[in-house]
C-alpha cells in the first residue's frame, strides 16, 4: 500500500495536470462560427503578441482563437514586457500582429508631442503616417478608448472634494500628502504621462509624495490608500468599477484619445488580405462595455485571459463551442 505521503504527491501532480489541460486551449484548429462568413485563412499562420497587461492578453487570446476558427495556425506571444518591446517584435519579424493604441503610437513612437483629440482622424494620421514611414498596416480600430486617467477611491473622492484632475492639481498644491499618487515606470517618462500632465495642469507632486508601483498593483493601492490615495489608472480597467473606485473628469481634455487596433506589417497584410476582414467584425464588437467586463472577469473574478476570451468569442457566436 502506497505510504500518505506518496498518495498526496500522486493526488497533487493528478490535479497539476488536471488544472493544465482545463486552462488550456491548445494550439489545434477551433470550431468555426459566423467570423468563417468574413473568409478563410487556411494555410496561413501568424505569430500574435501582446503587451503585458490584463485588455492587451485578453486582445491577444481573443484574435488567436478568432483566427485559428477560420484556419489559420497561429502561434501566441502574450505578455511582451510593455510597448516598446511589443514594436521591436512587430518590426524585427518576431510577431506578425499585436494590438496597438493609436495614441501610443503618436506620441511615443512617431514622436508626435501633441495629440489629435477627433478619434477618426487620431487614427487616420498614425495609419498614414505609420505605413508610409514603417510599412506598418493598421487594421480597422474597435470603439472604446482605454486611455489613461487618474482614479480615486469614490468615497475618498467625495471627502477630498476632488471630481476633476483641476481639483487633483489643487489639492497636490496644497496638502500634498493628500494627494499621495502612485504610478508605473513608463508613466513617469512619457509625454503623455506624468510630465506632460504636470505641465498641462500646473503642478508638480513632490517625489516624497509619489510611488512607482507595477501597473497592476496600483488599483489596489488606491482602493486600500496605501501607499497612495491617488493612482494611474486605464479608462476601460474593470478593478474600477470593481474595486469602488471613480475616474477623475481629464477638465482641460490632456490624455490623448487610445483606440486600439492591430498592426501588422504590409508583407502580411498584402499576403494575406481576408484578414482584415475577420479583424473588423472583432474590432466592431469591441465597445467600451465589452471590454470592462472582460477585464473585471480576469482581474476581479480571476479567470483566466484566455478563457474569458474563448467564453465571449463563444457567446457572440464568432466561433463554434
Amino acid at each position: 500500500m502506497a505510504s500518505s505521503s506518496t498518495r498526496r504527491r500522486v493526488t497533487m501532480i493528478l490535479a497539476a495536470v488536471l488544472l493544465s489541460a482545463s486552462c488550456s486551449l491548445g494550439t489545434g484548429p477551433i470550431a468555426p462560427g459566423s467570423l468563417s462568413a468574413a473568409g478563410s485563412l487556411a494555410g496561413a499562420s501568424f505569430t500574435v503578441g501582446s503587451k503585458e497587461f490584463t485588455e492587451q492578453e485578453i486582445l491577444c487570446h481573443i484574435t488567436s482563437l478568432a483566427l485559428r476558427s477560420v484556419g489559420a495556425t497561429v502561434t501566441e506571444k502574450c505578455g511582451l514586457a510593455g510597448s516598446n518591446t511589443a514594436r521591436t517584435a512587430l518590426t524585427s519579424g518576431g510577431i506578425d500582429l499585436y494590438w496597438e493604441y493609436t495614441g501610443t503610437a503618436w506620441i511615443s513612437f512617431l514622436q508626435h508631442t501633441r495629440p489629435i483629440t477627433d478619434p477618426a482622424e487620431q487614427y487616420k494620421a498614425v495609419a498614414q503616417e505609420d505605413l508610409a514611414k514603417n510599412h506598418l498596416v493598421w487594421l480597422d480600430p474597435a470603439p472604446f478608448n482605454s486611455t489613461y486617467a487618474l482614479a480615486v477611491k469614490s468615497d475618498t473622492a467625495r471627502s477630498l472634494g476632488v471630481r476633476t484632475i483641476s481639483d487633483y492639481a489643487r489639492l497636490v498644491t496644497t496638502n500634498p500628502a493628500a494627494a499621495s499618487t502612485c504610478v508605473a515606470s513608463e508613466f513617469v517618462s512619457r509625454d503623455d504621462g506624468l510630465p506632460g500632465l504636470e505641465k498641462a495642469y500646473g503642478f508638480e507632486i513632490p517625489h516624497a509624495n509619489t510611488a512607482t508601483l507595477n501597473e497592476e498593483a496600483i488599483y489596489h493601492a488606491v482602493a486600500t490608500a496605501n501607499p497612495c490615495v491617488v493612482g494611474e489608472a486605464i479608462a476601460t480597467d474593470g478593478r474600477i468599477e470593481g474595486l469602488g473606485l471613480t475616474l477623475l473628469e481629464d477638465d482641460k481634455h490632456f490624455f490623448p484619445v487610445y483606440n486600439p487596433a492591430p498592426v501588422v506589417p504590409q508583407s502580411v497584410s498584402q499576403a494575406h488580405p481576408q484578414l482584415a476582414k475577420v479583424i473588423h467584425v472583432l474590432a466592431a464588437a469591441l465597445d467600451t462595455k465589452t471590454i470592462r467586463e472582460l477585464n473585471e472577469k480576469v482581474d476581479i473574478e480571476g479567470q483566466d485571459e484566455s478563457m474569458a476570451a474563448q467564453a465571449w468569442l463563444e457567446d457572440k457566436g464568432f466561433i463554434g463551442k
